[in-house]
């Protein structure tokens, strides 16, 4: 952990906190509650047994949105997350949001939801009590997939207990929580209410100029995606954009609770077409963030407010001015899988035993070793047309693109060997849907997964070429990548 370094302890003495943190781990775990791969996926439907090429007669989507900002901000403590611990919300720049689709493709297999939360991430355990509180009402028949994702602005409350009053303490509200749960919960039910008949398009728009890559190599994806839904009725449209950016805009100093630019990108949505929207992050691992990034956490004289505005009206406009679009024929495919990942992260651990850290675990008794439990998801839009990989963390591009750093350049001197995701699938067109139904944190590569040798995780080294490896702080561990990427394969390759 990076204050161990911050407070100038030698090796040594950082060696043995790391060595006594482990023995800690031991003892507590003799006592916490885990739990199994079971349990945690009963509420994880798991989508379309195969994968069907037989289109329906049109699409039915419904959209509803419930404000999450709760009124007390400034007289109750609520956490900024995504910065520093113990930065408490003096006022609201903008609302917090939860924004649900539900989509149809009327072929009789059942709908899907899309839902989006104006939060630094959610764990899957608050996900799937999100899910039973919609599945249990039983408002919604015939319903094969809800998937849940964190926008994963920072400059939100804190829901994931990460960004509390000090290191290791509990940033979330437990009372915000549970009304952000079961505000979702409706949220969700309200959109199936709203549903109707209309048309579905894709487009895409470059935005590789409003992008920038903070660590080696530099690789994004340069595209933005648009989902648009139009109404047969003339009701309002809804769009639904895909981009791989930090909303972070606001910078380290902010004292009020912010959705970032996708609310300022929505903003502009509704003022140039009248309609609704939502925003689903991508691939953002390696810190891929907005052109301007540097100057947002350096340079003392910028105004980050202006600008987080300005950016999000300008990825609006880009959105808006999408012309070349294909029509999505009415067909929607999907897969969910369970998986148990080795959690190598001492900090997760810890974070995990104390109860400030709520992702869902599995162990055996009396040893170190920690699986957590999540999931991944597949899904395909139209006629073989568009492929969307759902993944529950912060992914390199690299994972999807397979533009991998040399042997000769990575950190531990070997070449990457996965089979990337944009090989997967035979869709024309393709996206990362990061973040999704779960926030596992940086999904890394192994070839440039470096941690200090003795200290591990509560240490931020630098390799052989002076980069930094902050992300790896903030990771599951090595192994992470490889197992989402080849269950996603293998995922994949049992629908077809």
């Amino acid at each position: 952990m990076k204050i161990l370094r911050f407070l100038g302890l030698p090796d040594a003495v950082r060696t043995l906190i790391s060595f006594l943190a482990a023995v800690l781990i031991l003892i507590l775990s003799t006592f916490a509650v885990f739990t199994t791969q079971e349990a945690t996926a009963k509420n994880m439907l798991p989508g379309d047994q195969t994968f069907s090429a037989d289109a329906g007669t049109h699409w039915t989507l419904g959209f509803a949105k419930k404000v999450l900002t709760p009124d007390d901000v400034g007289k109750t403590t609520y956490y900024i997350a995504g910065y520093n611990s113990n930065n408490p919300a003096e006022g609201v720049l903008d609302d917090m949001y939860a924004r649900a689709v539900y989509l149809d493709d009327r072929t009789g297999r059942g709908g899907v939801i899309f839902c989006a939360i104006d939060c630094v991430g959610l764990s899957r355990h608050d996900i799937n009590e999100i899910r039973a509180f919609v599945i249990e009402s039983k408002d919604i028949p015939a319903l094969k997939s809800i998937n849940i994702c964190a926008t994963h602005s920072h400059s939100a409350i804190d829901t994931q207990g990460l960004w509390g009053k000090s290191y290791f303490s509990d940033g979330k509200n437990k009372a915000f929580m549970q009304a952000l749960k079961k505000k979702t919960a409706a949220t969700i039910r309200e959109a199936y209410q709203n549903r109707c008949d209309g048309r579905l398009y894709y487009g895409t728009a470059d935005v590789s100029q409003k992008l920038a890559d903070t660590r080696t190599p530099i690789d994004f994806n340069p595209l933005l995606t648009r989902i648009r839904f139009t109404p047969t009725d003339g009701g309002r449209s809804v769009y639904l954009v895909n981009m791989a950016c930090h909303p972070e805009l606001l910078g380290r100093g902010t004292k009020n609770i912010s959705a970032d630019f996708p609310a300022y990108m929505g903003k502009e949505i509704e003022a140039q077409t009248g309609g609704d929207f939502l925003f689903f992050n991508g691939a953002i691992g390696g810190q891929i963030s907005s052109d301007r990034i540097d100057d947002v956490l350096k340079d003392p004289t910028l105004d980050c407010t202006a600008y987080m505005m300005q950016y999000g009206k300008e990825i609006g406009e880009i959105v808006c001015s999408i012309t070349k679009e294909e029509e999505l024929a009415p067909l929607i495919n999907i897969r969910s899988q369970a998986l148990s990942i080795p959690c190598t992260n001492t900090i997760f651990k810890l974070g995990k035993l104390i109860r400030v850290l709520d992702n869902d675990i599995e162990k055996q008794p009396f040893e170190l070793q920690m699986n957590i439990l999540t999931e991944i998801s597949y899904m395909e839009l139209g006629a073989k047309q568009l492929g969307l990989f759902l993944v529950p963390g912060e992914m390199y591009n690299e994972l999807y693109s397979g533009n991998f750093l040399p042997a000769d350049a990575a950190a531990n001197g070997f070449a990457a060997d996965y089979k990337p995701l944009c090989t997967m699938t035979d869709c024309e067109h393709s996206i990362v849907v990061g973040l999704c139904n779960d926030a596992l944190g940086y999904i890394i590569p192994d070839n440039d997964f470096l941690n200090n040798e003795w200290l591990g995780f509560f240490d931020i080294c630098k390799d052989q070429f002076g980069r930094t490896h902050y992300e790896e702080t903030n990771s599951v561990g090595p192994d992470e990548a490889r197992i989402i990427l080849e269950a996603m394969d293998a995922l994949i390759a049992s629908v077809k």
